[in-house]
């Protein structure tokens, strides 16, 4: 059955000779991590700005921070599914770099700009028109006022954010990762100051509170972009290609590149609604479940960070891989990419289950909450692998711009899959007495590993069709 699935989505890129590629190759390991690291830390950074935001709006008032957690918890997914959209440019770019066509890149470029613009609009108008969706959740009062300023203050950011993003996609597609982690760092500097002064209202700037954090985010994100593009005016490296122009329209391009990077979107947004999901069913638990959740959620979010990275990178390489023609070094990319994932997912598992009351106590002193935390990261440390082989092969089929399939298995394993299991042990009987939140992450864990299972056969499925067309 599996069989016929997968022929119902044939690969259709072109195919080259692959021999002798089933190996595990430290040269390329380096290759891979001297592109992953500074990923990993621009990933850290922008993450920091999150946990740099919940502080600082905690120190200022409990309502401030219940808005910014709210308002973060409606623009997040909205920004990282237009984001995934502009993901498609890596692939895209790598490829063209891979073949040594430079100037075609301009193209993509250019209809990633345009697109970048599209998604600036649907952003900006999904984020000033959240009342009706906080009326649903029952948020109001001064607390809906707070959380409906907060995003407005954001909605003036996203255009900066989704232009930062097409540059770095660009960026990245020719393998060049340091300079935008060095934006990063440097956004992250910005973003402490500035909330300072914004939520606080120090050397007289006004007193905002909450909404002071979005436009403190805002600034951040539009000092990113401004950045992005200097760097690729001045660089050396892309003064040559004339990139920031007025982008024309390719209907050929500007389609594919939809058709590559709007299955990424739902992706991620798939991957991000199945936590919010869950956050929404174990509400009525109490607040030391959802405390427990929240504690399990922010740490292993914070550790995803690296199999994540390296995923991105894995798209870069098998990208330049098959823009050289060579289907043997993209599959040498992506099996020494599954060992450094798997490698690095066995040493975050050990470490999580030998400190899962040093992780938890880090956030809490309630005992009752470091009780529950503690048993909810030893289930989280055993997700890490099948977390990182699924996310891995996630980013190699991207670097072969395959996008819809993987779309298809990602919602079956996780809304068909991992979050039935999870309902199922979590709040009901039928299977056992119900687990509460360990219900919910041991349907995660089912869902994750069915992922990566899927994925790999995908791969798998594409190399296959690769030999059958050498042989022909």
């Amino acid at each position: 059955m599996l069989r016929f699935f997968f022929a119902l989505a044939p690969y259709q890129r072109p195919c080259y000779p692959l021999k002798h590629s089933n190996q595990i190759s430290f040269q390329e390991s380096r290759q891979i991590l001297a592109l992953a690291v500074p990923i990993i830390i621009a990933q850290l950074s922008q993450t920091a700005m999150g946990f740099v935001d919940t502080l600082m709006a905690a120190r200022y008032s409990t309502e401030d921070l219940a808005a910014v957690a709210l308002g973060s918890g409606i623009w997040l997914p909205v920004m990282l599914s237009l984001s995934g959209v502009l993901m498609a440019i890596t692939p895209m770019v790598a490829q063209q770099v891979g073949n040594e066509r430079l100037r075609r890149t301009r193209s993509i470029f250019n209809q990633g700009v345009l697109v970048s613009v599209i998604a600036s609009i649907v952003a900006w108008l999904v984020l000033r028109n959240m009342a009706p969706l906080l009326e649903l959740m029952d948020v109001s009062g001064s607390l809906k006022q707070k959380t409906i300023s907060y995003l407005e203050a954001l909605s003036w950011g996203l255009p900066g954010m989704m232009l930062y993003q097409t540059c770095r996609s660009y960026c990245e597609g020719f393998g060049k990762t340091k300079p935008l982690m060095k934006i990063g760092l440097f956004a992250l500097v910005c973003n402490i100051p500035l909330n300072w002064l914004l939520i606080y209202g120090n050397f007289g700037f006004p007193e905002l509170g909450g909404e002071g954090c979005g436009w403190a985010t805002t600034i951040v994100m539009w000092v990113m972009a401004i950045l992005s593009v200097i760097y690729l005016k001045k660089s050396h490296h892309f003064r040559k290609l004339k990139l920031i122009n007025t982008p024309r329209f390719k209907l050929k391009q500007f389609y594919n590149l939809l058709r590559i990077g709007i299955p990424i979107g739902f992706t991620l947004f798939i991957e991000v609604s199945m936590f919010t999901a869950i956050a929404l069913l174990i509400a009525r638990l109490g607040e030391t479940v959802i405390a427990a959740h929240q504690i399990t959620l922010s740490f292993t979010g914070i550790v995803f960070m690296i199999p994540l990275s390296i995923s991105m990178a894995l798209t870069i390489r098998v990208g330049q891989r098959l823009g050289q023609g060579s289907n043997t070094g993209a599959n040498t990319t992506a099996i020494t990419g599954f060992a450094i994932v798997f490698c690095t997912a066995i040493i975050s598992c050990s470490l999580i289950s030998l400190l899962t009351v040093q992780i938890t106590e880090l956030y809490s002193e309630q005992q009752e909450i470091i009780k529950l935390a503690s048993s909810l990261l030893l289930i989280a440390a055993f997700f890490q692998i099948p977390d990182g082989i699924q996310v891995a092969a996630i980013g190699i089929l991207r670097g072969h711009k395959d996008t819809e399939t993987p779309l298809l298995l990602v919602f079956i394993s996780y809304w068909l899959i991992g979050l039935p299991i999870g309902y199922l042990l979590g709040l009901t009987d039928i299977l056992t007495p119900a687990m509460g939140a360990k219900g919910f992450w041991m349907g995660l864990v089912a869902g994750l590993t069915i992922s990566a299972i899927l994925l790999i056969m995908r791969y798998r499925s594409i190399r296959k069709q690769c030999q059958n067309f050498d042989t022909a």
